[in-house]
């Protein structure tokens, strides 16, 4: 039989999944397995790579002995972004944990940063805000709190990386150390114009050269799989690409005016650009992917908590069953039961808030508490926080001279919320679409492996891409919600850090 199939990784933040895609782009055999997230102090989130790369492994094997090796042409890789690993180069062993994209322990040298007005150089280079989201600040606390680390790291020693150069680095046997474009356009230390490190960055964030991999296009050739148990030795992995810029190349290969919501634990909220802009401050200019023949750009803002702030009102409410986890039904219903939250708005600044607002020292906050609100009012609150907070991102994107929306396409766990997309559609005034294919981001990775791997065009890739559903906007109930739009927006202002002196 042909070796027809791609297997396709997503290592997300709270589940890893394989899938195995045939040649017309369908999904024939998949697998997934549960990651937890650890928070050993308020403000610090983490997970220990090695049960990453465990787990990783595990659903790779399922699938692909569920299909026969003999069938498999290739392996592709997405990935959490952001979250940062710092391992051994002679053992390959972590040095400390997975610091997750949630994580904001570098706060206060990212404050030290804004504090010497480093901000517009930092964005200039990068296209990226100083924020502890971002894994360069991640790294720097990885080596200041390892014994010798910087010298280590200097000397060779140690390697850092972001979640595709670790898994690569075990998949070939320690034999390749290289990321993709997107994820190193996530470090902060890459240069957008030249696509490779840059010294400045590296020298600003007090990281060596030599710790880092190096940087190849996210369609292509990154090495094979070697010296893994119960896996087939020589198996190329063809793509590595972030897994929100994977979802947004699932969606529609970057098309103009498709704009691509994730909603996740957090969300990504991304426009596809040809060009490296970097005039909207609230925002980040990124690497969307670079496929093998050019660069795409992504104009991109980042929200940590979206259905991760569910997730907390869920737990706080009560609404989880007796082993934690959500009931979904009751968050499928409760929203459609009452008219509205009666004036109550959740912010979920957990950890800080993400774009436009950019305040890792914000906390969130209820507001708007009446004595006739119930947990009914608590939920959906919490929902349409993440439509607030997406539409508050598109709303910066339309400073963008070269923005504009005709659609905006969803995936991830909470877009089987009907109402909730329905609600998505009503606020924006636009199209929603939602992929039908749940497993976008490993669709994405896998469409651009078969793009190198079988040297395909946009328009034969295109025959590939999965169907999706739609939500049409009512224009009366889009014109009803920009005045709670105006309210969410006055929480808002009650969550972010403001100096003590100034709050007299």
């Amino acid at each position: 039989m042909a070796r027809e199939l791609i297997v396709a990784l997503d290592e997300g933040t709270s589940n890893v999944k394989a899938v195995a895609i045939d040649a017309s782009g369908k999904v024939v055999s998949k697998a997934s397995r549960p990651l937890t997230v650890d928070t050993p102090r308020a403000g610090w989130v983490e997970q220990d790579g090695r049960v990453l790369l465990n787990a990783s492994l595990t659903v790779l094997r399922e699938v692909i002995q569920s299909v026969g090796e003999n069938r498999v042409a290739a392996l592709a890789i997405s990935n959490q972004r952001e979250t940062a690993m710092a391992w051994e180069r002679a053992t390959g062993q972590p040095i400390g944990p997975a610091l997750t994209w949630q994580c904001s322990r570098s706060s206060a040298f990212c404050e030290q940063l804004r504090q010497e007005q480093q901000g517009d150089l930092i964005r200039s280079v990068t296209g990226l805000p100083i924020a502890p989201l971002f894994s360069a600040s991640k790294m720097r606390w990885l080596l200041e709190n390892t014994p010798n680390g910087v010298e280590r790291a200097v000397n060779g020693e140690i390697c850092l990386g972001t979640i595709d150069a670790w898994l690569l680095w075990h998949f070939t046997g320690g034999k390749q150390f290289r990321c993709d474009t997107s994820n190193a356009a996530r470090t902060q230390l890459l240069n957008l114009r030249t696509g490779q490190w840059d010294e400045g960055m590296l020298a600003l964030f007090g990281l060596p050269r030599a710790a880092l991999p190096d940087i190849y296009p996210s369609s292509g050739l990154f090495g094979s799989t070697c010296g893994l148990s119960d896996l087939p030795d020589g198996l190329p992995i063809m793509a590595m690409v972030g897994d929100s810029h994977a979802a947004l190349y699932g969606h529609g290969l970057g098309k103009a005016g498709g704009v691509k919501a994730t909603y996740g634990t957090g969300s990504s909220v991304m426009a596809p650009l040809l060009t490296a802009d970097t005039s909207i401050t609230q925002l980040a200019t990124t690497v969307a992917w670079h496929d093998g023949d050019r660069i795409v750009y992504g104009l991109e803002g980042n929200i940590p908590h979206t259905g991760d702030g569910v997730a907390w009102m869920a737990q706080a409410t009560g609404l989880t069953d007796g082993k934690g986890q959500v009931l979904s039904r009751a968050l499928d219903e409760l929203p459609a039961s009452i008219d509205s939250t009666l004036g109550v708005y959740f912010v979920p600044a957990l950890t800080g808030t993400g774009a436009p607002w950019w305040d890792d020292q914000a906390r969130g906050v209820i507001c708007g508490l009446s004595r006739g609100v119930t947990p009914a009012h608590l939920i959906r609150a919490s929902l349409e926080a993440i439509a607030y907070q997406i539409a508050d991102v598109i709303t910066s994107m339309r400073q963008h001279p070269d923005f504009h929306l005709e659609t905006l396409m969803v995936d991830g766990g909470p877009t089987q919320n009907r109402w909730l997309m329905q609600f998505q559609a009503d606020l924006l005034g636009c199209p929603v679409a939602r992929s039908s294919t749940p497993e976008l981001s490993a669709l994405g990775a896998g469409l651009l492996a078969r793009r190198a791997l079988e040297q395909l065009n946009d328009g034969q890739l295109a025959a590939l891409l999965p169907e999706h559903d739609r939500w049409l906007p009512d224009d009366a109930r889009h014109q009803q919600l920009q005045l709670s739009w105006q309210g969410w927006r006055e929480a808002v202002q009650r969550t972010l850090w403001q100096p003590a002196a100034q709050t007299h």
